[in-house]
């Protein structure tokens, strides 16, 4: 959307491909689960050669808030409220409601929600008014010794917010998925520090089975003059 180069009258679809939203899904339910069960902590445990139980909860125990309620957000949230977390879903603008996870929007709703949430998941679409969200004010406002999963664009955070709230506390752990700069340069703090997992922008790779699939019937519709799918909305940015 930022390419001043594409002519206003082209139209942009959005590769909207099930198997990719299934695979999203399977990678937010294992940071959850990871998370949830101290299993990043264990691990961790196993490299000092240390045996040391930790209390466990129960999954209803745990508030886990999605950030974003497109294909990928939704079908997350849902993945997630089956395996019997308390899930909520946050998006910008007013969603259509769900059986079964609380659906949230708008700018108020947002600290509010973040205040009682355990593990917040970021699938927010990268717009100007989502770039850079994920800063000092919104870690201020999440539940003291929360976690984050940032599995949309690393532009979504700032960076030297995130580490300063791993260092106070305030945040326990991040699972980092996307990055400002990738590859994530060698000396970059995240690689070594002890409460973040660094995954190379793996959580939903593109299935060229079935997203060849979908790109061909978009084109078969704008050859035969029908609706395409999935078109984005320029004035919003998704």
């Amino acid at each position: 959307m930022g390419d001043v180069s594409l002519p206003a009258d082209v139209p942009v679809a959005r590769m909207v491909d099930p198997a990719m939203n299934r695979a999203m899904a399977e990678t937010a339910l294992w940071t959850v689960l990871s998370l949830h069960r101290g299993f990043f902590r264990y691990a961790a445990q196993q490299r000092e050669r240390l045996w040391r139980q930790w209390p466990q909860k129960r999954a209803d125990e745990i508030q886990v808030t999605v950030l974003g309620l497109g294909q990928m957000g939704r079908s997350a949230a849902q993945r997630l409220a089956a395996q019997g977390y308390r899930v909520a879903g946050w998006a910008a603008r007013d969603r259509s409601a769900d059986p079964v996870i609380e659906v949230l929007g708008g700018q108020q709703a947002l600290h509010p929600l973040l205040g009682r949430s355990d593990i917040v998941v970021n699938l927010l679409p990268l717009t100007p008014q989502t770039e850079g969200l994920l800063d000092g004010d919104f870690f201020s406002a999440m539940k003291s010794g929360a976690a984050l999963v940032n599995l949309a664009r690393g532009a979504h955070v700032v960076d030297a917010d995130l580490l300063r709230a791993l260092e106070s506390g305030q945040l326990s752990h991040a699972v980092l998925d996307v990055m400002n700069q990738e590859p994530l340069p060698e000396d970059h703090p995240y690689w070594v520090h002890a409460q973040v997992t660094v995954l190379p922008h793996v959580a939903a790779l593109t299935d060229t089975r079935s997203a060849a699939a979908v790109v061909a019937e978009n084109l078969a519709a704008l050859r035969d003059g029908r609706p395409l799918a999935n078109l984005v909305h320029k004035g919003l940015g998704y």
